[in-house]
């Protein structure tokens, strides 16, 4: 059984990468990308690349939180209904668990707690390799819009 409140397609996901009013976010900057959506779970990728690398020439730790934040935002604003409420990060953390130089990381979302006040995601990146390299947790807040007149 699917946990969206409505089907999402890849679609959906490229429309919101340019941000509400289409000038742009942080993920098309760095390259973060929506890539499967299952029942359950939504998977984003990013290029580990000199874009996201730290001095030593690794992949900065805050890449690897935008790309975990990025992910569990956009599969916990499925999971709302979306013409009612919006939900926003409100807390995250992260273990960087194996440092990646090149190729691409891979994130998948998977909700722990989904309620009517917040949503609870556990996001692991994993390296082209198939290796465990940042296991991440975020807390979504849900929050009502405010009606229209």
């Amino acid at each position: 059984m699917s946990i969206w409140f409505r089907e999402v397609t890849l679609e959906d996901c490229a429309k919101m990468d340019s941000g509400l009013h289409g000038k742009g976010t942080l993920m098309k900057t760095i390259g973060i990308k929506i890539t499967e959506i299952g029942a359950d779970y939504m998977v984003a990728t990013m290029p580990a690349n000199p874009s996201v690398h730290n001095p030593l020439g690794i992949v900065h730790g805050g890449a690897n939180v935008a790309l975990a934040e990025t992910v569990a935002s956009y599969a916990a604003n499925f999971v709302v209904d979306f013409k009612h409420f919006y939900c926003v990060g409100q807390e995250i953390n992260a273990n960087h668990v194996k440092a990646s130089r090149n190729g691409e990381l891979i994130a998948t979302a998977r909700a722990v707690h989904i309620g009517k006040r917040s949503s609870v995601w556990e996001v692991l990146i994993n390296n082209s390799a198939g290796e465990l390299c940042c296991i991440s947790r975020m807390t979504a807040a849900v929050v009502a819009r405010k009606a229209s007149t």
